[in-house]
């Protein structure tokens, strides 16, 4: 099949770039937040804005001397912190709601500025920050509480259940979504009595700090969250070797590996990696709606989100009004470097990302892929630009078909049936979101119970699953394991500790009881009640 290009509008003037010689940040508030790292021991790293190519920092990089004495200060922390009221501790996340709020918009001019991404977007880990600190806020003392159990002999045996903290967690955030995924995995952590290190990407470490800086301004105590900075490669193993356990999201490949390393130390481990996300449009859905949730899936953050949609199985039935509808408003995103609210979409983060994006739509066009919108590099609106792009005519032999593009890039596909969808949904290693839409929300769900994916929407494309902190969030198979949010998100931050107190009689023989008379009066026992409690 030869490939074909659709025709499509030019794009209107490029923003306004300020000089790559220009520092994006005040000098001054950049260097008050470098200074709060763990770090100096090891040779510096500049950053750079994505979408401008300004100066952002230099960041001091953490030697191994660096994060002992971050581990010793947080663990030293911890005790003090472990052994505070709970009611404290819920006030200082109770009051970080607030200041996230209030102080958004510095943190959004950080945050677009290390990652490029459009304000909205921005805005979209501002809130999911607001929205776990009120929830753990709230439900702390629910899932932290203890327990009474049964014991074996009821009347003479009493069990409690506690939960403890592990101790000093560490946490590994990428950096797509810097502030969500370092402050909200940090939180639920924070509040059950642990001590964090975490690990920012150099590219979006200020966002870390400037968080960290905020939640001592909440009341956290000094030393309790320490902020290591060095490449992975550098500083994984020795945080890993140091750690409790281990919380990280990032790609599969380094997901498996600290998976290795942190069960060769037996300490726990959360991890949520990729993903290849399927968005199903079901016969009776409606197209417009449709079209409007997959602009909102596939392109936010550029689509450098792990949740996003690049995959759609639309049914023959709605497919024609769907793609039209869905490439009227793909085409008119306003793509921009503005740090303001003026732009849809903006920038990818690193020259990787851009290669990997125009590998995925070259090999697919050379292919036979066509390419319906998009499909072009922008570098007059800065170095790391692209499109948002839809592609058709994809097939399995096409990088784009299995591979995490992790780019604004989505692949459309015709199917006739709901089954074909499914199936064809399923047809990938990954399990971590997916998207369904039709107008009888009953069938939509029983759509999506057939997924293979952690979390599924019905008529939304992330955020309804992702913002509803009460139910857990992750991945199946290649796209990782354990669960952020809910009970999970905080319990796995815990150990139980069961305490039973044996009163009046031993579990054991009476004295002069033989042991074969021990053990027919307990079968008689057992044989009592084997049916309590059964319905």
């Amino acid at each position: 099949m030869t490939a074909t290009v659709r025709e499509r509008p030019e794009r209107g003037p490029a923003p306004r770039r300020r000089a790559a010689t220009d520092r994006a940040l005040p000098a001054d508030r950049v260097a008050a937040l470098v200074a709060r790292a763990a770090a100096g021991g090891a040779e510096p790293v500049t950053t750079h804005a994505p979408a401008t190519g300004a100066l952002v920092a230099d960041l001091p990089q953490s030697s191994p001397a660096d994060i002992d004495a971050a581990f010793e200060r947080a663990r030293a922390a911890q005790q003090q912190w472990a052994r505070r009221p709970l009611a404290e501790r819920v006030r200082v996340l109770a009051r970080l709601h607030d200041l996230v709020l209030a102080r958004q918009r510095e943190i959004l001019d950080i945050l677009q500025t290390e990652t490029g991404k459009a304000r909205a977007h921005a805005f979209e880990e501002v809130a999911d920050v607001a929205i776990n600190a009120r929830y753990y806020a709230r439900t702390a003392k629910h899932h932290l509480r203890s327990h009474d159990r049964m014991g074996v002999l009821p009347g003479l045996t009493t069990a409690h259940e506690a939960r403890r903290p592990v101790g000093v967690v560490v946490v590994i955030s990428p950096w797509n979504y810097p502030l969500a995924l370092s402050v909200s995995d940090a939180l639920p952590a924070l509040v059950a009595g642990n001590a964090v290190v975490s690990r920012p990407d150099n590219q979006t470490a200020l966002t870390t700090l400037w968080a960290h800086e905020l939640a001592e301004e909440a009341g956290l105590p000094a030393d309790l969250w320490q902020v290591v900075l060095g490449r992975g490669r550098d500083v994984g193993a020795p945080l890993i070797e140091r750690a409790d356990f281990v919380d990280y999201t990032g790609s599969t490949a380094t997901g498996r590996d600290i998976a290795a390393q942190a069960s060769a130390r037996l300490i726990g481990c959360s991890l949520e990696l990729g993903g290849k996300n399927p968005m199903l449009v079901l016969a009776d859905a409606d197209p417009r709606k449709a079209a409007d949730g997959a602009v909102r899936a596939c392109y936010s953050s550029a689509g450098q989100l792990c949740e996003s949609m690049e995959r759609l199985y639309v049914h023959t039935d709605v497919y024609d009004e769907f793609v039209e509808a869905f490439l009227e408003r793909v085409e008119r995103i306003r793509l921009g470097a503005e740090l303001s609210y003026d732009s849809d979409m903006g920038s990818l983060t690193f020259a990787r990302q851009l290669d990997t994006v125009v590998t995925h739509v070259e090999d697919a066009v050379a292919k036979g892929a066509t390419v319906l919108a998009g499909g072009r590099a922008r570098p007059d609106l800065g170095p790391y630009f692209y499109e948002p792009t839809v592609l058709t005519d994809v097939t399995a032999d096409m990088l784009v078909h299995r591979e995490e593009t992790f780019g604004p890039v989505v692949s459309l596909y015709r199917v006739d049936t709901d089954d074909e969808a499914v199936t064809q949904a399923n047809d990938t290693a990954y399990g971590l979101n997916a998207s369904v839409w039709t107008r009888d929300v009953g069938h939509g769900r029983r759509v999506a119970e057939r997924i293979r994916a952690g979390a599924v929407n019905v008529n939304e494309g992330y955020t309804a699953a992702w913002a509803s902190v009460q139910a857990p969030s992750g991945g199946l198979g290649d796209s990782g394991l354990g669960r952020r949010h809910g009970a999970e998100g905080i319990l796995k931050y815990t150990n139980t500790q069961t305490v039973a107190v044996q009163r009046l009689l031993p579990i054991a023989p009476l004295p002069g009881m033989s042991d074969a008379v021990w053990a027919r009066t307990m079968t008689a026992a057992l044989w009592a009640f084997r049916r309590v409690g059964i319905k």
